[in-house]
């Protein structure tokens, strides 16, 4: 495979893996690969390798002489990588209170003042963003390419749960409480105190889908 088609199914995974995380391809539902490629511009063929990517996934099952099918993430698999999460969102926050630099604390805290904006205007998707912006700071101060790169598709993993919890008024500003303590850890550069407060911030999360409700997700 070139590059140039290498890139270009990269581009068709990522667009397919989005839908199914977001919803937009239901549980059950049969992707066509004909109908993707007129969606999305493109012929068949990389469309086919992002069905086989997605296959090794888990999100999609590919059954033999019918097509491909969404498996998509169950409310367990969710749960599983919130518990996981906790774990290795301490993991980056330890390693990123040890090599962090007074730039990346600057983003993180224009950050926190952002999302503090948006909240007051009632922006969820601006907050939602925000989020995926503080985490995406956060992966790359641990200078881990590898912690990053499970961590973020972890992060995509659980979008719509994000979404969800933070559309909650009760929880965005105690989210945002929680993303200024761990920065306030990472200025320290407190690795105990970053990990115990990442890895907390992660079971609030999920302690605020228990009250929500996961079936919400479904």
């Amino acid at each position: 495979m070139t590059e140039d088609n290498h890139s270009l199914s990269s581009r068709v995974f990522h667009k397919i893996r989005e839908g199914i995380l977001t919803g937009r391809y239901a549980k059950n539902e049969e992707l066509k690969e004909k109908t993707i490629g007129d969606e999305l511009g493109v012929s068949r063929t990389p469309v086919r390798e992002a069905l086989r990517q997605l296959e090794l996934e888990g999100l999609v099952s590919i059954v033999p002489n019918k097509g491909a099918y969404v498996i998509g993430l169950s409310n367990k698999d969710i749960h599983d990588i919130y518990e996981i999460r906790s774990l290795l969102e301490g993991l980056c926050a330890s390693w990123a209170a040890k090599l962090i630099t007074d730039e990346q604390v600057q983003e993180l805290e224009e950050n926190i003042f952002l999302t503090e904006f948006h909240a007051s205007k009632g922006n969820h998707e601006q907050i939602v963003d925000l989020d995926n912006k503080f985490h995406e700071i956060l992966y790359t101060a641990s200078g881990s390419r590898e912690l990053r790169h499970v961590l973020t598709d972890y992060h995509q993993y659980v979008q719509s749960a994000r979404s969800l919890s933070l559309s909650e008024p009760d929880r965005v500003p105690k989210f945002i409480s929680e993303h200024r303590a761990i920065v306030e850890a990472l200025k320290e550069h407190d690795t105990e105190k970053a990990r115990e407060l990442a890895s907390i911030h992660m079971k609030n999360t999920m302690s605020n889908m228990d009250h929500i409700g996961w079936d919400k997700l479904s």
